[in-house]
């Protein structure tokens, strides 16, 4: 199989799965285009980058040592460094954590995010890669969907009370401060407290500092 493409390009590409690694490097020869290196950590990437200078390049999310979100924390360390530099990630799913900093790095053009599942559409994905190697923004939908529900007010879902109980609990309020204050018994705010963990998806913690820090750099988010 062979795809027209507007001109090659010399690509890094970052994947730890080895059959995929190879397939890729593969279809991107016979579309035309030059793998300059191909890795398979977040490390050799960064290292790969240095020494290639690419037109663009290609990681996926999730890589050695941690297998969590390596590759795209390299992809926003890259775009830092080289605020120019066309990433693509391709992932399984969506890392929300790193994926609005890397669309939001650089003037916000030269980037892509899409799920795995692309790949497997060839025209999209050798379309996408030279859209994003030409200054391009390609985003799978479903990213789109996911930040979008990731940026809206993480404070909505909240009752009134609860909203006020939030609002004790970021001054460093005691729970038995905050039924003080609210003329309440002290279980009742701990079930408060236990809601809006829940629905800020908040893990329950005992020691109460860490409660309190875990709330702001939620909200803070």
């Amino acid at each position: 199989m062979t795809l027209r493409v507007d001109r090659p390009l010399r690509v890094v590409l970052a994947e730890d799965g080895v059959l995929l690694r190879d397939g890729l490097v593969g279809l991107l020869g016979r579309c035309g285009h030059e793998v300059a290196a191909a890795v398979g950590d977040a490390e050799a990437l960064v290292a790969a980058v240095g020494e290639h200078d690419p037109d663009v390049v290609v990681t996926d999310v999730r890589m050695p040592p941690g297998f969590q979100d390596e590759g795209l924390h390299a992809a926003v360390r890259l775009r830092r460094e080289w605020p120019t530099l066309p990433v693509l990630v391709l992932s399984q799913y969506v890392q929300r954590r790193y994926a609005a900093e890397l669309l939001d790095s650089g003037d916000g053009t030269g980037v892509g995010y899409l799920l795995k599942d692309r790949v497997g559409q060839v025209e999209e994905f050798v379309t996408a890669l030279g859209e994003v190697a030409d200054g391009g923004t390609v985003v799978d939908p479903e990213v789109v969907r996911q930040l979008l529900r990731r940026r809206r007010d993480p404070l909505e879902r909240l009752s009134p009370r609860e909203r006020e109980v939030l609002a004790l609990i970021a001054e460093g309020r005691s729970n038995s401060a905050i039924a003080r204050r609210l003329v309440v018994s002290e279980a009742a705010v701990g079930k408060h407290v236990s809601g809006i963990l829940t629905k800020l998806d908040l893990p329950p913690a005992q020691d109460t500092h860490r409660r309190v820090l875990a709330v702001l750099a939620y909200l803070r988010a």
